[in-house]
């Protein structure tokens, strides 16, 4: 089975939430699933993670945004935050969750095999 690469390009928390909504359904299919959070976007991974939509989620039974991150996590989504980003935004590698891996983009790219490559 092809495997998924998402990349999710803006920090906008209402795209990363639907990116992790589709590497979870691709990993629940059995396919190998990435998402790789360029640039600013890691941002959206400081401790908690949260959205300004997390509420309206919350109140129609859907995950919030950090809810939707660990379900993605927990059917092993490969998560790779990328490490200028990290720098940028001034977040250290030991204050995110542990199953996030840090990474850049040759090492993305130099690994894609013949995954599917989104960018979202």
């Amino acid at each position: 089975m092809r495997g998924l690469t998402l990349i999710v390009a803006e920090p906008h928390a209402r795209r990363f939430h639907a990116a992790l909504a589709m590497a979870a359904a691709s990993a629940a299919t059995g396919a190998p699933t990435r998402v790789y959070l360029h640039g600013d976007t890691v941002m959206l991974l400081a401790p908690p993670p949260r959205s300004p939509d997390d509420d309206r989620y919350r109140a129609a039974g859907q995950p919030t945004l950090a809810q939707m991150l660990d379900e993605a996590l927990a059917l092993d989504v490969k998560l790779i935050c990328c490490q200028s980003g990290l720098a940028m935004a001034g977040l250290a590698a030991d204050a995110l969750d542990p199953r996030i891996e840090i990474g850049g983009l040759v090492g993305l790219f130099g690994s894609l095999g013949d995954d599917r490559l989104v960018a979202v």
